[in-house]
């Protein structure tokens, strides 16, 4: 049964995690704006295969890194299908590296897109969202791990999940749910990207679950959150990740 038609926002939409979450939830009947930085002809293929499934959606752009993109992306997702009931938080980038080793640029272009974009869009959220709403933002089970390497990235995840778990307390008497979802190791391009098979393989045997994970296995736990049933889960991470932590 699809829920009443709602309006979702999904940052960094035009592949991965983002595009088979704003799949899922145009499936789950809710309009869908398919946000993208710079792959235009990525976002607007998510859009056609929504709109071929019988879904409504829209691809607009905002880099999410800049300070004034949040206020120009609800700006126009309210201009297309009016006040936004769902954010999704899933814009975000890794830049891994040694922390003796990171560079300036390292550090500021991963807080700029995976701390400042989730933060301005949730202030904007805060102010704009109807009540009821749901406001869901990607994290990593890499906090937690905390493997070499992955030091800035991981700092970059957890603030975002403090401010979840503050926004929940702040937006709780309008009924706005704020909750995290740490995906595990998922089969996609940015995780395969530069690894052998032979630490494919070994990363695959951490799993209890002995596989690893696919964008619709993330995509349904957002679809939860953003749904009827997920109404009473607020302030939370659920760590999607095949039992690895």
């Amino acid at each position: 049964m699809k829920h009443i038609q709602k309006t979702a926002i999904v940052t960094g939409a035009s592949r991965g995690i983002g595009a088979a979450i704003a799949l899922r939830l145009a499936e789950d009947g809710h309009a869908v704006v398919v946000n993208f930085a710079s792959n235009a002809a990525a976002a607007q293929a998510v859009v056609e295969q929504i709109e071929a499934q019988g879904g409504t959606a829209t691809a607009l752009q905002a880099d999410i890194s800049d300070p004034k993109a949040a206020r120009a992306l609800f700006d126009a997702a309210e201009d297309r299908f009016g006040p936004a009931d769902i954010l999704v938080n899933n814009a975000g980038i890794m830049r891994n590296a040694a922390i003796a080793t990171a560079t300036d640029a390292d550090f500021d272009q991963q807080c700029a897109i995976n701390i400042g974009g989730p933060f301005r869009c949730m202030r904007e959220a805060a102010s704009r969202l109807r009540d009821g709403g749901r406001i869901i933002s990607i994290s990593s089970s890499v906090v937690g791990l905390y493997q070499p390497s992955y030091g800035l990235y991981a700092a970059t995840k957890a603030a975002t999940e403090a401010l979840s778990h503050v926004l929940a307390k702040e937006l709780g008497s309008r009924g706005i749910t704020v909750n995290s979802v740490a995906p595990g190791p998922v089969a996609t391009e940015l995780f395969l990207e530069g690894k052998p098979d032979e630490l494919i393989r070994a990363i695959t045997g951490s799993i209890p679950l002995g596989r690893l994970g696919t964008v619709d296995d993330i995509a349904a736990v957002v679809s939860f959150l953003a749904g009827p049933d997920g109404r009473w889960v607020n302030g939370q991470t659920i760590r999607a990740n095949g039992g690895v932590i």
